[in-house]
């Protein structure tokens, strides 16, 4: 969680700020993004403090690891067509801080050649014309080795996809901030949101006051959003991050551009995916986009392993090359909308309090685009992109007040 004051002074009293002021809340990578974008727009206007719970760098979250896949092969047009400008945007934050945060290597879609959800996603990319490469299995080997393609399955290549390195990201990200003239503040706990025509934010360390507020608290969303009279059907689970061991080191490495994966179907379930190995030498990361619900302050009390013995039958079976235990298993936590459609939105009641949420477990990617849309909210500006996908409207029998 982690607290953005625009135009701050010393926090041990109430302060109101005469120039505008907007508050972030968040424990998410699109809220310094979202203050980049609105500094740009609006520098001779704002000053910049970001504040977090937690000592820097921290783990709590959903943003932490080295690594994410950046694609565009989804299922819905709405999110390809949002990644256009989200390559555009990340490849400038590189030439602006000289840091590489994306290496392309393509995303591997595998699954049932017949079934909805991989041609969903195969005629999203043909109708935006995304560069793709269809395998068939007489070439599928020769293109991808040390991996089984399954009896039935397509296989296709989003050519333009990759690896985000996440932790140099957020890195560059808060420095790009404190360059812009931002301060930021950690290991300091926000207790209160009141809202009002001036919202006023209470934490450990003081009083805040600010004319408008972004809440993007992961998952203390809910929490936050209850001193505002609001809940969000979101739902907390802890995702097991799995490393799997190469029996012949490099074989699944990045530098040989082995490609991410993203296999829609298997077995019973849904959605695995994985990463070439280069976080950890010789260990390739591959996890089951699902988990256990959870408390996001006690998630380690939370031990269920049924998404590791998925996992380990999908190793076996498909990757050959690779040791069906893990050699390691971190965790991070997902925040999930009945649909896993991301919820960006302005509040029912108090149009000067936005909120971001529910990213599902495939949000980091869409982080400068999400900072963009969280600020035009904030600014009264119509958003760039249709937000009815992500508006609360969807959730009416779902939302409920927590007054």
């Amino acid at each position: 969680m982690m607290v953005t004051v625009l135009y701050t002074s010393s926090a041990s009293s109430p302060t109101v700020w005469n120039r505008m002021a907007i508050l972030t809340v968040s424990s998410l990578s699109n809220a310094p993004e979202a203050v980049i974008y609105s500094w740009k727009r609006c520098s001779h206007l704002l000053q910049f403090s970001a504040i977090f719970p937690f000592v820097l760098p921290h783990t709590r979250g959903s943003s932490h690891g080295q690594t994410r896949i950046i694609r565009k092969a989804y299922q819905q047009d709405f999110y390809t067509h949002m990644m256009e400008e989200c390559y555009e945007l990340w490849a400038q934050l590189e030439r602006e801080a000289g840091v590489k945060l994306y290496r392309q290597t393509g995303l591997l879609v595998m699954g049932p050649e017949e079934s909805q959800g991989y041609q969903m996603i195969k005629n999203t990319l043909q109708k935006n014309k995304v560069p793709i490469e269809i395998l068939n299995r007489d070439n599928f080997s020769q293109h991808i080795p040390n991996v089984n393609l399954a009896l039935g399955d397509g296989a296709m290549v989003d050519i333009t996809a990759g690896v985000l390195y996440a932790d140099r990201a957020l890195k560059t990200v808060q420095r790009q901030f404190e360059k812009l003239g931002g301060v930021i503040r950690d290991n300091e706990q926000v207790t209160d949101v009141k809202p009002g025509p001036v919202v006023t934010v209470t934490t450990s360390a003081g009083v805040y006051r600010a004319k408008s507020v972004v809440v993007t608290a992961g998952p203390w969303a809910n929490r936050l959003l209850a001193h505002t009279g609001l809940q969000l059907p979101l739902t907390v689970v802890k995702i097991n991050v799995c490393y799997w061991k190469e029996k012949v080191p490099g074989s699944y490495n990045v530098k040989q551009r082995f490609p991410c994966f993203l296999l829609t179907e298997f077995e019973e379930t849904k959605d695995i995916y994985g990463l070439p190995s280069n976080e950890y030498p010789g260990l390739m990361k591959i996890c089951y986009h699902g988990g256990s619900e959870t408390n996001p302050d006690q998630r380690d009390k939370t031990t269920n392993r049924s998404d590791i013995d998925i996992l380990q039958r999908c190793v076996a079976c498909c990757f050959p090359g690779l040791v069906p235990e893990p050699a390691v298993v971190e965790s991070c936590l997902y925040t999930l909308t009945p649909d896993h459609h991301f919820v960006l939105d302005c509040h029912p009641s108090h149009s000067n309090i936005v909120f971001g949420a529910g990213f599902s477990g495939h949000g980091f990617k869409f982080g400068p685009i999400i900072g963009k849309l969280l600020c035009e909210l904030v600014l009264g500006e119509v958003p760039s992109y249709d937000l009815s996908p992500f508006r609360i409207r969807r959730f009416q029998d779902k939302t409920k007040s927590a007054l």
